[in-house]
């Protein structure tokens, strides 16, 4: 009896990665060809493929890394890795943001100039 379950558990756990890795492709290909077709004028396009991306991610959250199954920690450590993933990323949006509104003051040949004088630091 043991061994029917563990068999069907090991096949339950196949099909989870076939679907998804089906839907993963599914998505990958919508994208693309959202892309390569114009289907949308840009605006609206971005908003599109970060939905894609938003559905990918759950994709992979739930077939791959199997975070709504098991222990609550897997959720808990999944969460605080994107808290870090976006206080790097917003972080070096903010600096590189800060950066340009410094450096728009200057013609080309001053930030040339600037740039040439500070090489070392």
């Amino acid at each position: 009896m043991r061994l029917k379950i563990e068999a069907r558990d090991s096949s339950t756990r196949y099909i989870s990665y076939v679907v998804g890795f089906v839907l993963s492709v599914i998505a990958t290909v919508l994208a693309y060809l959202v892309v390569v077709n114009h289907v949308w004028p840009m605006a609206t396009l971005v908003y599109v493929i970060l939905g894609i991306a938003v559905i990918q991610l759950i994709t992979q959250v739930v077939f791959f890394l199997h975070i709504g199954r098991g222990s609550h920690w897997k959720a808990i450590t999944f969460a605080f890795s994107i808290l870090i993933v976006l206080i790097i990323v917003i972080g070096t949006i903010w600096i590189m943001n800060n950066l340009n509104y410094s450096m728009m003051r200057m013609t080309p040949d001053q930030m040339q100039l600037y740039m040439k004088q500070n090489e070392g630091i």
